[in-house]
């Protein structure tokens, strides 16, 4: 089997999307398998969807009625973060009610040695630190108070340091966002990534 891809599918693409991979991978059978829908082919091919934000989907294995149980929470976020960027946004269902984008400065790395490397270092990281304080202020304003199931994205160590700010309650949920420094439509297609469906694809070889 060849690795699995992550595969972002609008809803309205949905249903295509599987008739397409059946036939491109014929003899495709389905079942519902632990809150997603699995598709199995006689090639050996295989996907597993998952509806946005890690909803379970207990249903019966069909692809219009597993589209039809996808509901989008009335208040839900989206964080992406990277060292000097970071863009935030609180939605309700499909609709982003409000939403922010913005960026430190911090520095590059130096090839310089000894002290001046550990003083250069330090200033970076302090520089890297605003940067996540921004992110978490603007977070806090943008998304309110009370708890909130956000989707995340950026760099990983970045966004943990963020929602280690007290004041956020969230629950992160759907896949981790492999996205480039945080700009407005870096975030637009994040969150119309976060409310597609998620499908990881194993190809079999060959195929």
């Amino acid at each position: 089997m060849t690795p699995p891809v992550l595969v972002h599918v609008p809803a309205a693409r949905w249903e295509r999307w599987v008739a397409n991979f059946g036939t491109r991978h014929p003899g495709l059978s389905l079942a519902v398998v632990d809150g997603a829908l699995v598709g199995t082919s006689t090639d050996g091919s295989t996907f597993e969807a998952r509806l946005p934000l890690d909803a379970p989907y207990s249903g019966v294995p069909d692809p219009a009625a597993f589209l039809d149980a996808r509901e989008l929470p009335g208040r839900w976020g989206v964080l992406l973060v990277r060292k000097g960027g970071y863009a935030v946004a609180r939605l309700a269902g499909d609709t982003t009610v409000a939403s922010k984008v913005g960026s430190r400065h911090v520095q590059g790395r130096t090839k310089a040695g000894g002290q001046s490397q550990q003083r250069f270092a330090r200033r970076r990281a302090n520089q890297a630190q605003a940067a996540y304080d921004a992110a978490a202020d603007h977070a806090h304003r943008v998304w309110g108070p009370g708890p909130l199931v956000v989707a995340v994205g950026g760099d990983r160590t970045a966004v943990a340091d963020v929602l280690a700010d007290r004041r956020l309650e969230v629950e992160t949920a759907g896949p981790f966002l492999d996205v480039p420094d945080p700009r407005r439509p870096v975030l637009e297609q994040a969150v119309a990534d976060a409310s597609a469906v998620q499908v990881r694809v194993e190809n079999a070889p060959g195929t």
